[in-house]
C-alpha cells in the first residue's frame, strides 16, 4: 500500500510542477511584461511607495492564521469539517482584528511616510485586499491537500490578469499610484469568486479547544518562523521607506523584482508542490532523498541558466530601451540580488524538506539567524555603500546555505553537490561564451538575441552530456 502510495505522490507530484509551471510560464511572462511597461510609465518613486505600502500589508498577512492552514497541509491524518471550521473561525477572528486597526491607524501611517492621498487610499485598498484573499484560504488547502494544482493555478491565472490589466490602462493613462489601488481591488475580487469556482466551501463558523491546540503544536512554530521572516524581510523594507528616499526603495524594488525572475518563473512552482509532496514522503527517508536530490537539480537546471542571462544582458538592454536610462542606478543592486536569488532558489527546498519532516525548530533557529544578520548587514552597509547595501548584505546572507545543507543532511542522506554540479558548469559555460561574445558584438537588440539564443545552446547540450541518464529518467517518469 505504502509503494502505491507514493507512486502516486510521485505522478501527483511531476504533474503538479508541469501544471503550475507550464500554466504559469505565459503568465509570468505577462506578468514581466506589463510590469516592464510599468517601469516605463511611471517613476521609481512611485515603485518605491508601493514597494513600502505593500510590505506593511503583509506584516498582516503573518498574523492571519497562526500556522494552521500550514498545519492543515502537513497532517498526515484527513481532515474533518472541524478542522477547516476551527481554523477559519480564529483566521478571521484574527484577520478581522488586524483589519479594523489597519483602518484605524491608516491616517497615522500615511502621515508617518508623507504619503499624499492617493497612498493612503493604496494602503486602505491593500487592507481590503488582505480580508479578501482570507476568504480563500480553507478552498486553497483543500486543493493543495489533494495535490490538485491544475485548478489551484486558475484563480492565481485570473487574479494576476486582472491586477496587471487595470494596472497597465491605468499607468498608461498618467493615473500615478491609483493605479496600483484599483488593480489591487480587482485582483481580490476576482480571486476570491474564482477560487470558490474551482474549490467550493461552505463557509461554516465553529470553535473546537481540541482542534485549535492539536494545530497550534505545529501551527504555532510554523507561524513564529514566519514571523521571524517578517522582521527579516517586509519590516526591513518599511525601515529602508523611512530611512531611504522613495526613489532608493524604488530602485531596490527593481533589482528585486527583475532578480528573481528564475524564482517567480520556476522556483514558486515547484515550492508550492514540494512541502505537501514532501510531507506525505516523511515516513520513507529514502524517497524523500530523491525527491530532494530530484528537485535541487530540476531547480538548477531551469534557475542557473536565467540567472546567467540576466546577469550578462541587464545593462545592454537598459542601453537600448527607451525611457529607461532611470533604472541605472539600479544595476549594481541587480547584480548582487541575481546572485543571492541563485542560493535563495536551492535553499528554499531544503528549508521545506525540515518543514515537512516536522522539524519546525531547527528552521525556527535557522530564520533567527538569517534575521538577525540581515538586519546587522544591512544597517552596517547602508551607511556604508548607500541603497546598494542592502543587495551586498542580502547577498552575505545568502551564502549561509552551507549550515542548511548540513542540517537537512542530518536527516536525509541527500548529496547536494551531484545535484547541482552539471547545471553549475554548464552555466559556467554559458557565462563564459556571454563574456567573450558581448564584448565584441554591438548590442543591438538583433544580436544580443542571438547571443542569447547561442548560450542557450551551448548550456543545454553540456548539460545534456554532462546529466544524460538523469533527464532522461526524469522524461520517462512524465510519461509513466
Amino acid at each position: 500500500m505504502e509503494d502505491i502510495d507514493i507512486a502516486l505522490i510521485k505522478k501527483r507530484s511531476l504533474t503538479g510542477v508541469v501544471a503550475l509551471t507550464s500554466r504559469t510560464f505565459l503568465l509570468q511572462v505577462i506578468a514581466f511584461v506589463a510590469t516592464f511597461l510599468l517601469t516605463i510609465f511611471l517613476s521609481p518613486q512611485i515603485f518605491g511607495v508601493f514597494y513600502v505600502v505593500s510590505a506593511i500589508i503583509s506584516f498582516l498577512g503573518y498574523f492571519a492564521d497562526i500556522g494552521l492552514a500550514a498545519a492543515l497541509i502537513q497532517k498526515k491524518e484527513e481532515l474533518t469539517r472541524e478542522d477547516l471550521s476551527t481554523t477559519f473561525t480564529i483566521q478571521q477572528i484574527l484577520v478581522g482584528s488586524g483589519v479594523v486597526l489597519a483602518m484605524v491607524f491608516s491616517s497615522a501611517v500615511a502621515d508617518f511616510y508623507h504619503l499624499d492621498s492617493s497612498g493612503l487610499w493604496l494602503l486602505r485598498a491593500l487592507v481590503v485586499s488582505f480580508f479578501l484573499s482570507s476568504l480563500k484560504t480553507i478552498p486553497s488547502i483543500l486543493l493543495e491537500r489533494k495535490l490538485a494544482f491544475n485548478k489551484l493555478i486558475i484563480p492565481q491565472i485570473l487574479e494576476t490578469l486582472g491586477f496587471y490589466i487595470v494596472a497597465v490602462w491605468l499607468a498608461w493613462g498618467g493615473y500615478g499610484i491609483v493605479s496600483f489601488t484599483w488593480a489591487v481591488l480587482t485582483r481580490a475580487v476576482i480571486g476570491l469568486v474564482a477560487m470558490y469556482i474551482v474549490s467550493p466551501w461552505r463557509i461554516s463558523l465553529r470553535l473546537s479547544a481540541d482542534v485549535a491546540k492539536k494545530l497550534m503544536k505545529f501551527g504555532v512554530p510554523f507561524q513564529l518562523n514566519g514571523f521571524i521572516a517578517l522582521l527579516k524581510d517586509d519590516l526591513l523594507t518599511v525601515f529602508l521607506g523611512k530611512i531611504l528616499p522613495f526613489a532608493e526603495v524604488g530602485y531596490i524594488g527593481w533589482a528585486k523584482k527583475w532578480a528573481e525572475v528564475p524564482l517567480r518563473l520556476i522556483m514558486d512552482s515547484v515550492i508550492r508542490v514540494t512541502f505537501p509532496a514532501f510531507s506525505r514522503l516523511q515516513a520513507s527517508r529514502e524517497h524523500l532523498r530523491a525527491a530532494i536530490e530530484k528537485t535541487l537539480f530540476g531547480l538548477s537546471a531551469t534557475i542557473f541558466p536565467i540567472s546567467v542571462g540576466l546577469l550578462f544582458f541587464v545593462q545592454p538592454l537598459i542601453g537600448i530601451i527607451p525611457k529607461y536610462g532611470k533604472w541605472e542606478p539600479a544595476i549594481a543592486s541587480f547584480y548582487l540580488l541575481t546572485v543571492t536569488a541563485i542560493f535563495a532558489g536551492l535553499t528554499t527546498p531544503l528549508t521545506n524538506a525540515l518543514n515537512a519532516i516536522g522539524k519546525i525548530r531547527v528552521t525556527l533557529g535557522l530564520m533567527v539567524m538569517w534575521t538577525v544578520l540581515t538586519w546587522a548587514l544591512t544597517l552596517a552597509f547602508v551607511q556604508l555603500f548607500g541603497f546598494n547595501g542592502v543587495a551586498m548584505a542580502f547577498l552575505a546572507v545568502s551564502t549561509t546555505i552551507v549550515i542548511v545543507v548540513q542540517l537537512v543532511k542530518r536527516e536525509v542522506q541527500f548529496s547536494f553537490s551531484k545535484s547541482v554540479l552539471a547545471s553549475a558548469i554548464a552555466a559556467t559555460a554559458q557565462g563564459a561564451l556571454y563574456f567573450g561574445v558581448l564584448r565584441v558584438v554591438p548590442h543591438s537588440l538583433v544580436w544580443l538575441i542571438l547571443a542569447g539564443v547561442s548560450g542557450v545552446i551551448l548550456y543545454a547540450g553540456l548539460l545534456w552530456m554532462l546529466e544524460k541518464k538523469r533527464i532522461t529518467d526524469t522524461i520517462a517518469s512524465f510519461r509513466s
